[in-house]
């Protein structure tokens, strides 16, 4: 495993261009499997999590041609309908792939997949979709999904709002002849990525950014082209670790669509004094230290939490905690959607933040506070990411082991802040 180095107290100023989402960018690569024409996605992200999914469609037989940030994938003739169980552990979004399979090949054999240790993270809901689609889930590790004669309509309610579930019944439904209604569908913009290619490639999806889609699907879908969004969360990231440092930021280039996203994230970064403004295809922020709290009427504590979109996303709460560590004022944070989230706090707390844990899900920070330079370890990606926010913003060194943990979820990471003047290296393990 690497690890990063990172010496605290330089600002970061400079342009950056947003990497696509990874949470796009893994449903669109799944896609591939419901065709055997070429599926073209632009602006696809260089990060662990995508190479393994590349891998997992590789270990089936489809073929895949990269060039830079296009991503061609072609499924003419799958070699198998197996997931490899190795691959399968270290991802999450594997499980992305048996709804398209089963729905191609007529089974899908698989483990359970990994992914981030941020609490349960059931897999109930993508079952639950599957069976109303017509499938039927055997055995007890490995795992069949076998396809079964479905009604010709469909409805789905699903128990939770839940992206990947969401994402499943859309994959699975684009193959299946006939309407499907989802109702309580996640409204994510990755979601509304997903939904855009199936609808090129000839299922037609309506209702994509609302919780009630509908997806007339085909038996033979057809190849397409398609742009992967920029990372929103990623953007916020870089945005803070901007304000943090005294520094500047414009990020670039960004469509209508996205900056209009981006949006839903000018509420709750506004409460910490981080403020952007649009500029020529992007936003821009400029120096905003020394950074203060707006508080609640009459000056009570304010409150930021998370939740389903459009609600701030889960991913980017560990970022504005380490943001409200320098920041003058108290806010509480209410972490709802994983119960081990806040887990990393101990690291924050080690390095000089006054945080007071509430409970597994509720955070109190006062700032600002003095951080110093620690030997950490990432536990997971977006901690991975809040854990070097603070060290950017700490003084003296501090040594983030497990660097390969952050590399599944940021493109170029310590190439791409050293561009905009951070001292970050990285470092092989002892």
């Amino acid at each position: 495993m690497a690890r990063f180095r990172i010496e605290g107290g330089h600002p970061l100023r400079g342009r950056v261009r947003p990497a696509g989402n990874k949470n796009a960018a893994l449903p669109m690569l799944a896609a591939c499997l419901l065709t055997t024409e070429p599926v073209i996605l632009d602006n696809v992200p260089d990060i662990l999590d995508v190479r393994i999914m590349l891998e997992l469609l590789a270990a089936l037989g489809v073929e895949i041609t990269r060039r830079g940030r296009r991503v061609t994938c072609r499924a003419a003739h799958l070699a198998s309908a197996g997931l490899d169980p190795n691959l399968s552990r270290r991802l999450r979004g594997s499980i992305l792939l048996i709804g398209p399979l089963a729905a191609r090949c007529g089974q899908a054999v698989f483990h359970l997949p990994g992914g981030d240790n941020i609490g349960r993270r059931r897999l109930d809901t993508h079952f639950l979709a599957l069976r109303a689609l017509g499938f039927e889930l055997r055995g007890k590790g490995p795992y069949t999904l076998v396809r079964r004669p479905a009604p010709r309509r469909r409805t789905l309610l699903l128990d939770e709002a839940s992206v990947t579930a969401t994402e499943q019944a859309l994959l699975t439904a684009a193959r299946r002849p006939g309407p499907t209604t989802i109702y309580n569908a996640a409204c994510e913009p990755h979601v509304v990525d997903l939904a855009g290619l199936l609808t090129r490639m000839g299922a037609r999806v309506t209702g994509a950014g609302t919780n009630r889609l509908t997806v007339r699907g085909l038996a033979r879908p057809h190849g397409a082209r398609a742009r992967v969004s920029a990372d929103l969360t990623e953007i916020g990231s870089f945005l803070a670790a901007a304000a943090l440092t005294g520094g500047a930021l414009e990020v670039a280039p960004l469509t209508r669509a996205e900056q209009a996203d981006l949006e839903i994230l000018r509420g709750p970064f506004g409460r910490l004094g981080l403020a952007w403004r649009a500029c020529p295809r992007g936003i821009k922020l400029a120096a905003t230290r020394p950074l203060a709290v707006q508080g609640d009427w009459a000056g009570a504590i304010p409150c930021i939490a998370d939740g389903p979109w459009p609600n701030f996303p889960s991913d980017l709460l560990s970022i504005l905690i380490v943001a409200a560590t320098q920041t003058r004022g108290e806010v509480l944070f209410f972490e709802k959607m994983f119960e081990s989230r806040l887990y990393f706090m101990d690291h924050l707390i080690q390095m000089g933040a006054r945080i007071v844990p509430c409970d597994p899900h509720r955070v109190l920070v006062s700032g600002p506070a003095p951080l110093r330079g620690q030997h950490l370890a990432s536990p997971d990606i977006r901690a991975g990411m809040a854990l070097i926010l603070a060290a950017l913003a700490a003084r003296g060194e501090t040594i983030i082991d497990q660097a390969e943990v952050i590399d599944r979820g940021y493109e170029q990471l310590e190439i791409r802040l050293r561009a905009l003047g951070a001292a970050i290296t990285r470092l092989p393990s002892p």
